[in-house]
């Protein structure tokens, strides 16, 4: 059984190269952004599938903190897109 649980945490960890390289050949941030989401996800996956087939309990509290790293980046980076084009080009100190 830990045989076929590692197999499927590289096939998680090799399909999760692909979607990030397909990702990060793009110009947009929101779509590298979501590289970042693609690698906590993925990577912890593959961290419980690990940690499963090899018995170590401390891997789950490793992918637990990287999905909540994962998650707080892209809070973050969704609050720094929340200003518009039109805020940033209007200067602050001259409306009435």
């Amino acid at each position: 059984m830990a045989e076929f649980l590692t197999g499927a945490a590289l096939f998680i960890l090799a399909v999760t190269a692909l979607g990030l390289f397909r990702v990060l050949r793009s110009e947009l941030a929101v779509e590298r952004m979501m590289s970042v989401q693609l690698l906590g996800t993925g990577a912890a996956a593959a961290l419980l599938l690990l940690g499963t087939a090899s018995n170590a309990p401390a891997m789950t509290d490793v992918a637990l903190l990287l999905m909540l790293l994962a998650a707080f980046s892209c809070a973050a980076f969704a609050l720094g897109q929340s200003d518009g084009p039109d805020d940033a080009a209007a200067p602050k100190g001259d409306e009435p």
